[in-house]
């Protein structure tokens, strides 16, 4: 008999219940009666506090089109796995022990960075271990592809099609603030899918001046609006220059809501005219999975049962090359995939007049 858990960890996404789908068919299809299915709630916060039920068959139907989590999620840090704080619970102690508590012989995790790190810790600690990588960023290393990030990008590119509209027929300046604090992908495939003029992104850091000068370049060319895509974790050239300590306490001591909001009030001031700020916020992550999504999602779900029957544990699957591949989680955790200033897709950006403001 196969004991399998699996639980969704970190912020959610849409195809997460796909790939919890496809995992669970896989593991009916390949063994039949001879396998039991857990369902871990809430993340490693379940695994943590021993909170988990017994699946049925029955409980992964009708799911492939829905958001979110039927097993719901929670953050839980990942620099504070191993630390006993004032609870007195040591975290990776107890989830060993809920994990020999239901007999497991793998645990599936769904997650994006902070999940994987975790997932390689559990690893370390000798757990047998497959994840599935997740983000609406895109930013999982080695792999060419997460799952929720094309859903994400579609509602994304929904709102600026629909700014176009509005900024038209008003002649404005629209900023549209996108999911990503410290990867570009989402609000470059936006940027460029929803005609921005101006993106903005955490990898390419941006001079106020070159903005300006990109705005005023517009408006003498008779267009009356302009649309500006700028990412969460958009930052200036002089932040960059900054310590990650002078920046936290830059950013701490800013006084707009947001990097999107700071910079509409110094374009503003420099073009004396108000301009409009739109953050479409967790909309992003929400409503159902699109087919390209839901086609992934049970990829790496079928995949991960694949690797289950090998036995080969400790690896995560990926997308490359157009395949499903493993890679060892070891070389995964703790790395970020950020845009390359000089990339393909920013060039092509670049080619067809947009702007980074760089």
């Amino acid at each position: 008999m196969k004991r399998i858990g699996i639980l969704t960890s970190g912020g959610d996404c849409q195809g997460l219940n796909a790939a919890i789908r496809g995992v669970a068919k896989a593991l009916y299809v390949r063994f039949g009666e001879d396998v039991e299915v857990y369902g871990i709630i809430d993340g490693y916060r379940g695994l943590i506090e021993g909170n988990y039920k017994r699946m049925q068959p029955s409980d992964f139907s009708g799911i492939l089109t829905l958001g979110g989590t039927i097993l719901g999620t929670s953050r839980q840090p990942f620099k504070k796995m191993r630390i006993v704080e004032e609870d007195s619970v040591d975290k990776v102690k107890n989830m060993k022990n809920n994990y020999k508590k239901m007999k497991l012989d793998c645990l599936v995790v769904l997650g994006g960075n902070g999940t994987q790190k975790t997932a390689n810790l559990l690893r370390e600690e000798g757990l047998n271990v497959v994840s599935l990588p997740k983000t609406i960023d895109n930013d999982v290393w080695n792999t060419e592809m997460t799952f929720g990030f094309s859903s994400a990008v579609e509602i994304a590119t929904h709102v600026l099609d629909c700014i176009h509209t509005t900024a038209t027929s008003h002649g404005r300046v629209f900023i549209v603030e996108i999911m990503g604090h410290k990867a570009g992908w989402m609000t470059l495939h936006a940027g460029i899918s929803g005609g921005a003029d101006v993106i903005l992104i955490p990898e390419i850091p941006y001079e106020l001046d070159i903005i300006l000068e990109t705005l005023e370049a517009r408006n003498q060319a008779g267009k009356r609006f302009s649309i500006l895509a700028v990412a969460e974790g958009a930052l200036s050239q002089d932040e960059a220059k900054m310590s990650k300590k002078e920046f936290k306490a830059a950013r701490a001591a800013m006084r707009f809501p947001s990097i999107s909001y700071r910079l509409a009030n110094e374009i503003g001031e420099k073009i004396g005219s108000e301009i409009r700020v739109t953050v479409p916020g967790h909309f992003q992550r929400g409503g159902s999975p699109c087919a390209y999504d839901r086609l992934l999602a049970t990829r790496f779900g079928a995949a991960a049962v694949d690797l289950i029957a090998e036995q080969n544990y400790g690896n995560m699957v990926a997308l490359q090359k157009e395949r499903i591949v493993p890679v060892p989680l070891s070389e995964v955790a703790g790395k970020l995939k950020l845009v390359p200033a000089d990339s393909e897709i920013v060039q092509t950006a670049r080619n067809i007049g947009i702007s980074f403001g760089e």
